[in-house]
């Protein structure tokens, strides 16, 4: 499995070298542009105004259910006044292929209704055989409350296409996202997203979320490109947060992803 892996990276670089968001946007079909949680580092960085307090999460996903196929992610939402500073480190990669990414992003809340965010990645790729190459990329988000049921977000990634020399010119993905989220009640969300990236094409994504009690939550979606169905699972209790979500690929199989945050 590894190797076929390796060979697909090496034919299909954009659709790797991506950063990889958290469990909840993946139960959610990744639909993760107008979320606000500490995992929007990941995907739009204007979600972390959605923060009141500092919180760090851990997680971990196995890709399709093989432990040499890992990702590892470390996140940290500090809010300062109107300000949040994301920080985030991501390791993904088998011992042939490694990618490593690091992310500072700072998000102005500029109103209740409007959220600006700037990010710094920096990212680096390591084949043993070859050596290692490294490249930094700037991302964009934006978030906007139309009113207390709806939220409209969009993100640029890496729209100055900075690409990992060394590599053949490894290319980091660009794209750019639209997507909005609508509470139909206290208890059920709906979020959709559009994203293009660029040489590839434009996935459609819609997920529901379900509070069935307090302090539990149920989590569904779907993507068209390639088509996959994620479900999964959230808890939180006091300052504890534990989401957990599995991915299905039509060719590759099953993807489970767990992360645990705690809120000071």
């Amino acid at each position: 499995m590894k190797y076929i892996y390796l060979i697909s990276i090496f034919f299909h670089p954009l659709i790797y070298a991506q950063v990889k968001p958290g469990p909840r946007s993946v139960a959610l079909g990744s639909a993760g542009t107008a979320l606000q949680d500490v995992w929007s580092l990941q995907q739009n960085a204007a979600g972390l105004a959605g923060i009141s307090h500092a919180i760090i999460a851990l997680g971990y996903e196995s890709h399709f259910i093989n432990p040499e196929l890992t990702t590892q992610t470390a996140i940290l939402g500090l809010p300062i006044r109107n300000y949040v500073v994301g920080l985030s480190f991501q390791r993904f990669g088998i011992a042939e292929y490694r990618e490593q990414n690091s992310g500072l992003a700072l998000t102005k809340r500029f109103s209740t209704e409007l959220a600006i965010s700037l990010a710094l990645k920096y990212h680096q790729i390591s084949i043993p055989v070859y050596g290692s190459a490294h490249s930094f990329s700037m991302d964009a988000g934006i978030q906007y409350q139309l009113n207390e049921r709806v939220r409209f977000g969009s993100s640029i990634i890496n729209p100055g296409r900075s690409k990992i020399n060394g590599f053949s010119d490894f290319q980091l993905p660009a794209s750019i996202a639209v997507g909005v989220g609508i509470e139909l009640s206290d208890k059920v969300l709906i979020a959709s997203d559009i994203d293009k990236i660029l040489g590839i094409g434009v996935n459609v994504r819609l997920d529901m979320e379900y509070q069935i009690i307090q302090w539990f939550y149920l989590r569904g979606g779907i993507a068209s490109s390639p088509y996959k169905q994620s479900f999964g699972f959230g808890f939180k209790y006091a300052k504890v947060v534990l989401d957990a979500a599995v991915s299905s690929h039509p060719k590759l199989g099953y993807s489970p992803n767990l992360s645990v945050g705690y809120e000071f």
